[in-house]
């Protein structure tokens, strides 16, 4: 029976562990998180075809490098501008390679005396920016936490795993644009705060939550919808711009993939979409949801100021009989106790029982207390009091008990008080003038 035991609870055991492994291997997966690209310092062009020759292949990817940069600013100054390519400023060599801070290679073909590339050119924001007329700070939205969402085969991925579409939101450079897109990598807790299921999600205090988490202000959901006409083949996707906690539909479109390059495709959504987002911001429509604010915190009850109570006259302590013992060596110190005994409050009567000089004498009290109530006062006397049950001793001298404060004068009823007149310092007759006076 014992072994039966045993092995059921190293069963139970393996399958606790199987279950814990299985849920660390699902939040550790490396098939998550794609960290955004940072482009606050970089302009972006993309799609410069460049086919040029050269001596070799190396000579001819150099050359094909400088044409893009040429080619790359001008059509930069031409999307900035709004106006034709051929009115963009013919720049030297050596100044854009001053203001390029890298080349994208997004397609290239190398041979033995040929370039064929299309490429993307990053300039630098800084040394670019005033020949593009691009100076000063760009007006941005309130910072707009990003949601995309990837619908392919019935289920619907957000940044639970790496997917084409977050990979295109990633590495979309958002200098350029008017929204200040909040971004998530996916690491972390983001699949479990940041999915599909919590577009749909109503309630107002969960979304609170998130948007003060990521420290944004609004929600921004980008979903596409791709269907394949079969693996690898022609792709078709249908982007929707969403906006706010209800999914208030912004606008939406659809791209065809031929040759079916799915990343091509997403790359060119999130171009468009971008374009969505700005003009539903220019147009006055991403205006943020007032549910999404903090409730205001609830009024304090007022109180009602309570009359203070009367102070309740003190009932009357019944007076009791004690003895006290005093060690007295000589008589002063006896004089002195039993001058201060009878000068204590609360002391209404006192009797010597018997006078000890050199010894102890016994003295009885009528006192409206306890005797340690008695103990404490013949202390504050400056006695050592020892306390013996039923009477008390004290010991040594105390000297002689303090003056009794003089009682004022009794107010006669109708007299108006008066200001009794300054004192004025008499004359000290001087003894060496002065004779002895005769009795």
């Amino acid at each position: 029976m014992s072994r039966r035991l045993l092995a059921l609870f190293a069963l139970i055991l393996l399958g606790a562990v199987g279950i814990s492994a299985g849920l660390q291997a699902q939040l550790e997966s490396a098939d998550r998180g794609i960290a955004p690209i940072d482009s606050s310092g970089t302009l972006e062009i993309t799609g410069i075809h460049v086919d040029v020759g050269g001596k070799d292949a190396q000579d001819a990817r150099f050359s094909g490098w400088r044409v893009a940069q040429r080619e790359g600013f001008k059509a930069l100054w031409a999307k900035t501008h709004k106006l034709p390519v051929s009115q963009a400023p013919t720049l030297s060599d050596t100044v854009l390679d001053g203001m390029v801070s890298s080349i994208i290679v997004e397609r290239e073909q190398i041979g033995p005396n040929r370039y064929i590339a299309d490429l993307g050119i990053l300039f630098d924001r800084a040394k670019a920016g005033g020949l593009l007329g691009i100076g000063g700070e760009m007006r941005r939205s309130q910072p707009m936490l990003l949601i995309p969402i990837l619908v392919s085969g019935g289920t619907a991925t957000s940044v639970e795993l790496k997917n084409s579409w977050q990979r295109a939101w990633a590495q979309f450079r958002t200098s350029q644009s008017t929204i200040d897109y909040v971004r998530v990598s996916g690491l972390g807790v983001d699949p479990v705060l940041v999915n599909a299921a919590q577009t749909d999600r109503p309630g107002r205090g969960w979304w609170r939550n998130i948007v003060d988490l990521y420290g944004a202000a609004d929600i921004l959901v980008a979903e596409v919808q791709l269907n394949r006409a079969y693996p690898g083949g022609p792709a078709r996707g249908r982007f929707i711009a969403r906006h706010g906690p209800d999914s208030e539909i912004v606008g939406g479109f659809e791209l065809m993939a031929a040759d079916g390059n799915v990343q091509a495709m997403m790359d060119e959504g999130v171009r468009r979409m971008d374009e969505l987002f700005q003009r539903a911001l220019l147009a006055g429509r991403l205006q943020r949801d007032s549910s999404l604010d903090l409730p205001p915190p609830p009024e304090l009850p007022q109180l009602e100021e309570e009359e203070p109570e009367e102070a309740k006259p003190q009932e009357a302590v019944a007076p009791a009989a004690y003895q006290i013992q005093i060690v007295s060596p000589d008589v002063n110190t006896y004089n002195f106790a039993v001058a201060n005994i009878r000068t204590l409050g609360g002391v209404d009567s006192s009797q010597v029982v018997g006078v000890n000089i050199g010894g102890v004498s016994y003295i009885h009290v009528i006192f409206r207390g306890s005797l340690s109530q008695l103990a404490a006062a013949l202390s504050g006397r400056g006695y050592s009091v020892e306390n013996l049950g039923s009477a008390v001793r004290i010991s040594g001298n105390a000297g002689p008990p303090p003056p009794r404060p003089t009682p004022p004068p009794a107010a006669t009823p109708g007299a108006t008080p008066t200001t009794p007149p300054a004192s004025t310092p008499q004359q000290q007759p001087n003894p060496a003038t002065t004779g002895p006076t005769s009795q």
